[in-house]
């Protein structure tokens, strides 16, 4: 939903500026003509695109046994078997990460290099498994809920043996603001409240369980929740608040 919204509002929003004009010749005209009709358009119908760009959520061999368990879990819930053994949609569905937020876009490939080609997302920005941001975010949209499973690395020490801060407040930045925008298209994050409650060990797993609370006007509301994979121990809890934007303010606009 995200992804045609996205690509949608760049057509329509920045028509009179020359990222458009660029766009359109770099694009072919037929290739506009899904984003057009309202339809979402997988990768391997973009024809600039050689290969799809990789998906940091997917697990690679840095996770822990813990980060797996948890995985599997909720990709379980993904689909539901109903009875005679046919499978239907569930009520979670797991969300793509790329090194680049444009790249969930259709064609969003060829948009990244029209806008600062070299340009990473900062928890996709090293290559490295295991090393700093290891997540996935799995989305329930009826109960306007995300949980995010958080493998922190080597990278993240603040404290001796413990993550830092910081990258505790980007990932829960990264958290809320997925679920907000999930709800309310392109959003900004206008507020952060994060209360500290204990240490997060190098290399453990945690949850980030987002909620929305409300939503007024352009304004999203947002909280959530660091626990252990268990739930047992309470990390950090927070809340934020999240501004709908025009796509053009993203492009000088």
């Amino acid at each position: 939903m995200v992804t045609r919204v996205f690509c949608q509002t760049v057509l329509h929003t920045v028509s009179a500026r020359p990222l458009r004009s660029a766009i359109l010749r770099l694009i072919p005209r037929t290739a506009l003509l899904p984003w057009l009709s309202s339809r979402a358009v997988s990768v391997s119908e973009w024809p600039l695109l050689s290969s799809p760009p990789r998906d940091y959520s997917l697990p690679n061999p840095s996770w822990s046994t813990e980060m797996r368990r948890l995985y599997e879990y909720y990709d379980s819930l993904c689909e539901k078997e109903m009875e005679g053994g046919e499978k239907k949609p569930g009520g979670w569905g797991r969300l793509p990460s790329y090194n680049r937020t444009l790249k969930y876009a259709a064609g969003g490939k060829c948009l990244s290099k029209l806008l600062k080609e070299k340009a990473r997302l900062f928890t996709r920005n090293t290559e490295e498994q295991g090393a700093a941001f290891e997540y996935v975010v799995f989305m329930n949209k009826s109960e306007k809920r995300c949980v995010c499973i958080f493998q922190a690395g080597h990278l993240l020490e603040g404290p001796p043996g413990n993550v830092h801060g910081g990258a505790i407040a980007t990932i829960i930045d990264t958290s809320l603001g997925t679920l907000a925008g999930y709800l309310s298209g392109i959003v900004m994050t206008a507020n952060l409240n994060i209360n500290y409650c204990s240490p997060i060990p190098l290399g453990s797993v945690v949850l980030i369980d987002s909620v929305l609370d409300k939503v007024e006007g352009r304004k999203t509301f947002v909280s959530c929740q660091v626990t252990s994979s268990d739930g047992s121990k309470l990390h950090t809890e927070a809340t934020g608040l999240f501004i709908s934007i025009n796509v053009g303010h993203l492009f000088g606009g």
